[in-house]
């Protein structure tokens, strides 16, 4: 098993004396490090599988990981009693099974980003939307910081942030009230509960009794808090691996925090550091070019990537006229390229800083009949008719949560407007209840006529019959499975002919796939899914997973396509080939704020710097940067200078080619290559 693994990798899954960090450099097999050590946690420390923990960021990445282990393991059925998931799937599940603690109740709702957004709106009492995403923003940060509403309101720097710390106190209280939390106290809730109750913490550390973390450079003050809460105790000895590395934290503006790795070291002072360096992935070339540029950052490790895979294609750089004429050379470049190599559009790929980048972009593949997809489109989950069933799920799952009761109730149209919402509202509120409860509260019927109250209790009390029999699902005596439910929850809202009604065929025929996919998917992880995932799982817990879902997983192969993509969508993928665009002053490094204090201005500078290198290292054989001379400034156009990451890379070193167009340009090289294979074979 281990003889694949060359000698660093190989210590670091044998090693078991205590705390472990991995500094995996780009490409250096970081994965392949963690599955082979839950591999012999397994089969050679005799750890059960139903106490090992693996931890990463997105649900991709951990049904990848979970797949690998079950194929390297020789009982792959031990994989499904592991707990490989997100930070956040391990914090629903520590909270369905702690929710009394925490003054929740088993069916609590997950709030998305927009149910959010209503609450923020309306305890903010302002239509600004964006001045609510900054507070929306500024709460995110401060739970992922773990920092109270009062410790908020006591460090606000001006007006708008006390403000934004006053409605974070009203918001906190109405999550509470809704029997509610959103995305970040999935993990925030579990910290403070752990922190205070120590039943709750031993119970879950002799649960998870070995932890790896993937991509640790990524995680906030929040999970890493939740990391040592789960590790350390009385007369424990922490037993973790850490993976991850220092060149590649880039999102400090989502709360992650470089510091959590200064802070492993003075938190466990027996930390064993093993350095991963050997990359797998890119030639030379393109090393050299990524050492040159982070070199320039202040070193927390001192870590330096190598090849065994040669030299490689020179890297290029092209001086553009602008963008247009940027991302009609990037296309034509991109076509001859892949002609001449008899490549796959799917190992070419085009990196940005920003996503008003792409336009110009697309615009230039679809005149030259490029196939593209694009990193960080809209998820699966975020389309309206996938939330108009989910808000009936997590109605099922919890009658007080109001976002989901409002949705629901009017999605189909069933006589309930505007007006009689407001009212039912109002006396909601005199009784501070829910809107499903309040339907049912004596007195209702003073406010609302029979016409409007009617059809609001029918629909109540169909939720009440589904919840009933949700209750029941996976109980043998009664035969129920969650597939029955669904099937009668969809037949009895005629969603079908509501899409007919509402949209043109094409778009009703559209949406509705898109229901009878998303109602697939939950039939099978319902019936536990694929082989290594989780068991069986009941339409409650369902419900609560599906809000963490970000993309449906196994939809479809990914198309033989050219990826566009900004360079954070980017981190973790590889590309044959990659074409890196707008390497200017200005788009990258970004400008930022030129006011902010000079250390916020050096860090914003050093995490840009991590930026280009994590574009550079997506390269497998070749690199082309391109960076204009001009760009649109609104409706002008302003001069442009090289980014100074390019110099910085030290091309000249012999790394590179020239910056010049070559003689021939990539038009007369693809027209000479495509008539050259037309010629008529000699007899």
């Amino acid at each position: 098993m281990q003889s694949a693994l060359n000698s660093p990798q190989r210590e670091a899954v044998q090693y078991m004396d205590g705390p472990c960090l991995v500094l995996a450099g780009a490409g250096s097999g970081k994965t392949r490090v963690i599955t082979q050590k839950i591999t012999r946690l397994i089969e050679v420390d005799g750890y059960e599988a139903k106490h090992i923990a693996a931890l990463t960021f997105t649900n991709k990445a951990a049904l990848e990981m979970r797949e690998r282990i079950a194929k390297l393991l020789k009982e792959p059925k031990a994989a499904k009693q592991l707990t490989v998931s997100t930070f956040h799937s391990l914090g629903v599940n520590i909270l369905r099974r702690e929710a009394a603690a925490l003054g929740l109740k088993d069916r609590f709702s997950i709030m998305d980003s927009d149910d959010c957004f209503a609450i923020v709106q309306d305890l903010s009492a302002t239509t600004d939307k964006a001045a609510i995403r900054r507070m929306q923003n500024h709460m995110s940060l401060w739970k992922n910081g773990l920092i109270s509403p009062e410790q908020a309101l006591q460090e606000a720097k001006d007006e708008v942030e006390a403000q934004a710390a006053r409605v974070y106190r009203n918001y906190l209280s109405t999550l509470s009230s809704y029997q509610a939390v959103d995305f970040d106290d999935l993990i925030r809730l579990p910290v403070e509960l752990f922190q205070r109750d120590e039943a709750a913490r031993d119970r879950w550390q002799r649960k998870l009794r070995y932890l790896l973390i993937d991509e640790y450079q990524d995680t906030n003050t929040c999970q890493y808090e939740l990391v040592k809460l789960l590790v350390t105790g009385p007369g424990k000895k922490s037993m973790f691996t850490a993976v991850g590395d220092d060149d590649q934290a880039i999102y400090a503006w989502r709360g992650a925090t470089i510091e959590n790795l200064k802070t492993l070291q003075t938190d466990f002072p027996d930390l064993k550091l093993i350095k991963l360096e050997q990359n797998y992935r890119s030639s030379t070339r393109i090393l050299q070019a990524a050492n040159a540029v982070i070199e320039n950052n202040p070193k927390l490790f001192e870590k330096v990537l190598w090849s065994e895979h040669g030299l490689g294609d020179p890297i290029k750089v092209l001086a553009m006229d602008d963008e247009e004429a940027e991302a009609d050379q990037v296309a034509i470049m991109l076509s001859a390229h892949k002609f001449e190599r008899r490549a796959k559009f799917s190992d070419y790929a085009i990196l940005y800083r920003g996503n008003h980048q792409s336009r110009a972009l697309e615009k230039a593949l679809r005149r030259e009949r490029i196939p593209y997809v694009m990193s960080g489109g809209q998820s699966f989950f975020e389309r309206s008719e996938i939330k108009d069933i989910i808000s009936y799920l997590r109605l099922i799952a919890n009658a007080d949560d109001d976002p989901a009761f409002i949705r629901a109730v009017t999605t189909p149209r069933r006589g309930i407007g505007q007006a009689t919402l407001e009212v039912l509202g109002a006396f909601a509120g005199q009784w501070q209840c829910s809107l499903f409860e309040a339907v049912f509260k004596g007195g209702l019927e003073a406010k609302l006529g029979d016409r409007q109250l009617e059809p609001l209790r029918a629909f109540c009390d169909f939720i009440n019959q589904l919840e009933s029999r949700a209750a029941r699902v996976g109980a043998a005596a009664t035969g129920e499975n969650a597939a029955a439910v669904l099937d009668d929850m969809m037949k009895e809202i005629n969603y079908e002919a509501y899409l007919y009604q509402t949209f043109d065929d094409m778009q009703a025929q559209d949406k509705w796939q898109n229901v009878l996919d998303f109602i697939d998917w939950l039939k099978q992880k319902g019936n536990g899914g694929r082989e290594g995932e989780d068991p069986e799982k009941s339409l409650l817990e369902l419900t609560q997973m599906v809000a963490l879902m970000s993309m449906l997983e196994g939809r479809d192969q990914d198309p033989d396509a050219v990826r566009l993509s900004t360079l954070h969508a980017a981190k973790g993928l590889e590309f044959g080939h990659v074409f890196m665009v707008g390497v200017e002053e200005g788009i990258l490094p970004h400008k930022g704020d030129p006011d902010a204090p000079a250390a916020s201005i050096a860090a914003r500078l050093e995490e840009e710097r991590r930026l280009m290198y994590v574009g550079i290292t997506r390269a497998q054989r070749s690199l082309t940067l391109s960076w204009c001379k001009k760009r649109r400034r609104a409706r002008d156009s302003a001069p442009c200078e090289v980014s100074r990451f390019i110099k910085e890379m030290r091309l000249e070193e012999g790394n590179a080619a020239p910056s010049e167009e070559e003689e021939l340009t990539p038009q007369d090289r693809l027209a000479g290559l495509k008539a050259l294979l037309q010629k008529p074979k000699a007899a």
